[in-house]
């Protein structure tokens, strides 16, 4: 406007030094790896689902919350009756009253596995330590019995819960890091599968545990891969019609000869 006078200062919207100061150093480091249901959809949907059913299973009769629990349950009977249904549904329940545990454990594992691979392999290993270690101590506890060297009533023990997967990812996780990273985790799921080996020891997450994290950590190598896009075909004709494809230019058009 006429009479103004400029001064030489590019305009600063307010605060812009405090928003600067926020996303960098430290807090933006923590910032970057929080669990958003952009970078980390699998883990908060599967956690959303897992506090719906321990809710479920706190205010809900209790004879009500047995019965589902027991047809979600992987014990060798219901594998033998109903292998996939048994499958999915023990992993829609946590061992036990209390949420909170399984919180940090999604949040330091499977979080941070998902934003470094992608949800789908995520996915998968979740669903692989979950599969494989659930059949192989399953496996092992029917040649027990067989044998005559457990009780038959460890086929009809309750068997829920997501550890088999929380521990397989731990072991691909640390697979992402370089040397001291990677052996600072393993020592961590170690230490786990010990602890809990001492204060619970069960015979079928005794092998159930430490079979998850060497799946984990046999899935190093698949999950170096580099991801392969799929091409849609109507996607490549409409860049073959567009010219080529993407970076390339288009051909020049031929001269039109004047056959006059």
């Amino acid at each position: 406007m006429a009479g103004e006078r400029w001064s030489g200062r590019t305009p600063v919207a307010p605060h812009a030094g405090l928003r600067l100061g926020l996303r960098s150093g430290p807090l933006r480091w923590a910032l970057d790896r929080l669990p958003t249901p952009r970078r980390n959809p699998f883990t908060l949907l599967y956690l959303a689902v897992l506090a719906g059913t321990t809710l479920l299973a706190r205010d809900t009769d209790p004879a009500l919350v047995h019965r589902l629990q027991e047809l979600s349950s992987t014990d060798g009977h219901h594998l033998l009756r109903a292998p996939v249904r048994s499958l999915l549904l023990s992993g829609l329940w946590v061992a036990g009253p209390d949420w909170l545990p399984y919180l940090w454990g999604f949040a330091f594992i499977l979080a941070p596995l998902e934003r470094l691979v992608g949800w789908r392999r995520a996915i998968g290993v979740f669903a692989t330590g979950h599969v494989v270690a659930t059949l192989l101590s399953q496996g092992v506890v029917a040649v027990l019995v067989a044998t005559g060297h457990a009780d038959r009533g460890l086929l009809d023990e309750l068997d829920i819960g997501v550890s088999y997967g929380l521990l397989a990812s731990l072991g691909a996780l640390a697979g992402q890091f370089r040397r001291p990273g990677r052996l600072l985790t393993l020592a961590g799921g170690v230490l786990l599968v010990a602890h809990q080996m001492q204060s619970d020891p069960d015979l079928v997450t005794a092998i159930g545990h430490p079979t998850a994290l060497l799946v984990g950590i046999a899935l190093w190598r698949p999950l170096r891969r580099p991801v392969r896009r799929r091409r849609w075909p109507w996607r490549r004709g409409a860049a073959g019609v567009e010219g080529g494809a993407a970076g390339q230019p288009k051909p020049a058009a031929k001269p039109v000869l004047d056959r006059a």
